[in-house]
């Protein structure tokens, strides 16, 4: 029987994660944030009154076993004068199953059927009008993900306007599994809003399944500036309950200079340093590896030297 992963996350981050990790022979359930009220589906959220889907979209197009052309038709944008403008075709498709099925869970099962996905996709909630929520270090409330992304203040806290009511196959996942992934990505917008969930944090507080943590490679403006890995885990710990972090899995993989010049310069991000000293204390366990590589002239995680990694430890 197939070992079981439940991975936290949302946004570009899982999506690259599960491309590698669909391959090796274990059972994923991807549990995704749908908090999100910028670009496409923003305007869907307030048209449509549905939870967010595009990343939703993101993660069955990663998980899908189908053509590549249908891949990357899921991902087209429009570009137009009309109503369309920005929206991605994969984002209309899940909305109009959302308007026929009445339910977001089924429609993610019915698209998943239909691009060939085996594993399973689960939205964190299907609240329609769950909102995240920031308090500033000035004071200032910023309400919605994608203001909360544009701010350029620093964040104090994230809460939700209204507590989300969670998916009870989230908490049965959770029980269930034999590692919990937390991915890599903005920890703000991607991973927070999961363990804002008082239900999720009371079932990772109840769970003896290790919890494993991705670290970013870069850190984020804003969010992150200055953090090395043990900072990232701090943070982590500090929106968890009781159960802590278990490992945190970093890459080791030296940066070229001009490409560290380049991220520093024109995106005001710096590579995450693994501190050893300070993780040790921390009662974290550290996996690091040469774990990057270079795609479209940007730093990623290597999918499947990541993937084939959380596997090896899963086989331990």
């Amino acid at each position: 029987m197939n070992k079981k992963v439940v991975v936290f996350g949302g946004g570009t981050g899982l999506s690259y994660l599960l491309r590698g990790l669909k391959d090796f022979p274990i059972d994923i359930t991807a549990v995704i944030t749908v908090s999100d009220n910028g670009r496409s589906s923003g305007k869907l959220r307030k048209e449509f009154h549905i939870p967010a889907v595009g990343d939703i979209r993101k993660v069955i197009t990663s998980l899908s076993s189908t053509d590549e052309h249908i891949k990357e038709m899921l991902s087209y944008r429009f570009e137009t004068t009309s109503d369309l403008n920005g929206h991605a075709l994969g984002n209309l498709i899940l909305t109009s199953l959302i308007d026929i099925t009445g339910n977001l869970q089924e429609s993610i099962h019915d698209l998943s059927v239909l691009l060939d996905v085996k594993h399973k996709v689960l939205p964190l909630s299907e609240d329609a009008n769950i909102t995240l929520m920031a308090e500033m270090t000035d004071g200032e409330i910023v309400e919605g993900e994608a203001n909360i992304t544009k701010c350029p203040k620093v964040i104090k806290r994230l809460f939700y306007k209204e507590n989300p009511v969670v998916l009870q196959e989230v908490l049965t996942a959770i029980r269930e599994a034999d590692l919990i992934l937390f991915s890599m990505g903005s920890l703000y917008t991607s991973l927070f809003p999961h363990l804002l969930a008082e239900e999720v944090l009371r079932e990772l507080d109840q769970t003896k399944t290790p919890i494993m943590y991705l670290c970013n490679i870069v850190t984020q403006p804003g969010e992150t500036d200055n953090f090395a890995v043990s900072d990232h885990v701090k943070l982590i710990n500090a929106y968890l309950g009781q159960h802590k972090l278990d490992v945190v899995v970093a890459s080791n993989s030296k940066i070229e200079e001009k490409m560290a010049k380049r991220y520093a310069t024109e995106e005001q991000k710096d590579p995450v340093l693994i501190d050893q000293e300070e993780l040790d204390q921390l009662n974290v366990e550290v996996i690091e590896s040469d774990l990057l590589t270079i795609d479209d002239d940007t730093l990623k995680h290597h999918s499947q030297k990541l993937s084939s990694l959380i596997f090896s430890y899963l086989m331990r």
